[in-house]
Formats: structure tokens, sequence, C-alpha cells
């Protein structure tokens, strides 16, 4: 069962949950589910809007480009750190999330990327506008933090990549109730 909701009355609480971890959920080859700590809402031309970044050699970005539409996964609560080690650690390349999480996927209600139902609060987007970062662009010392080129960028948890940012349209925003 779903109850829809306007996104901007829970911005306080995404904006804490960053923190925690967003799961950004994909649904391409498979569903695949990632957790992310950055992101803006916001609108844009008008629209509800959600930018999400995602690093360019992540097989998260194959599935967005792919399918240009992802769902994010909000928890109201604590993030429950097994999802976030699987989530955020694994490569969706070499295992089967759903099955090493046992994530529990909701049917979506607009695109085609289930929500999960551990994080009630799910949004339901699709892509509007894409654009790869231009490093040269940010100031040294972001650079140097967050894009170190020191690194092997196959690694999961490497940084040295830079992000692509989609902007997705909010098509519904609904929270999960058990």
């Amino acid at each position: 069962m779903k109850e829809k909701v306007n996104v901007f009355d829970y911005a306080e609480q995404i904006t804490k949950a960053f923190r925690k971890g967003i799961l950004l959920n994909t649904n391409g080859d498979k569903f695949n589910s990632m957790v992310i700590g950055w992101g803006h809402l916001g609108v844009i031309w008008g629209k509800q809007t959600f930018a999400v970044y995602v690093r360019e050699n992540r097989y998260t970005k194959a599935q967005l480009d792919k399918t240009q539409e992802f769902t994010l996964s909000v928890p109201l609560g604590e993030a429950d750190p097994r999802l976030v080690k699987i989530c955020g650690l694994q490569s969706g390349h070499r295992i089967d999330k759903v099955k090493e999480a046992a994530l529990e996927l909701e049917v979506p209600e607009v695109n085609q990327t289930p929500g999960i139902k551990a994080y009630p609060l799910t949004i339901e987007c699709r892509v509007l506008y894409q654009q790869r970062q231009d490093l040269s662009l940010l100031p040294d010392h972001i650079c140097n933090e967050m894009y170190p080129q020191d690194v092997d960028s196959s690694n999961p948890l490497a940084n040295c990549d830079p992000h692509t940012m989609y902007i997705g349209e909010i098509v519904s925003a609904y929270l999960i109730k058990a």
C-alpha cells in the first residue's frame, strides 16, 4: 500500500538521510541499488526535480544511461547497516543485490524501477538532463580532495572518476506502508 506525499514536505528528512545513505535504484539489465550521499531536491524548468550524481565507472551509470529513469528510497529512521554495506560497497556488475541484501521491492507507480520497502519514502524520477562534470572547472582543493588521480578507478571505493549529474523530474512520490 502506498500513500502519496508532497516530496517537499520531506525536504529536511531527505537532507538528513544523505548522511545515512539514500538508495538510488535502477532497473536496466537487472535491478540495482547504490548508496548516494549527494543530491539536490528542487525546481528547475518549472518541474519538481531531484539531481543525483554518479561516477563514470559505476554500474549504475550504465543503467541510468540505458533507461533514463531512477527511483530513490529514503530511510526515515535509522539506515540498515546491512543494506548500506552491500549496496554501498558491492558492484551490481558482480552480485545480485536483491538476493545478497534480501531486498523487498515495491512495484513502482509510474516508471519501471521499484522502490525498497525497508526505506519507505520513495521518489520516482525520469531523467530530463544529464551532464558529465568538467573537473577543470572545480576549485583545486575540491578536485584534489574529491577526485584524487592516484587511485585505481575500477575499485568500487575509488574516487578519481568525475560524476555525471542526472536531473530527474519527480513523477511520483509516496510512502510505502506495511
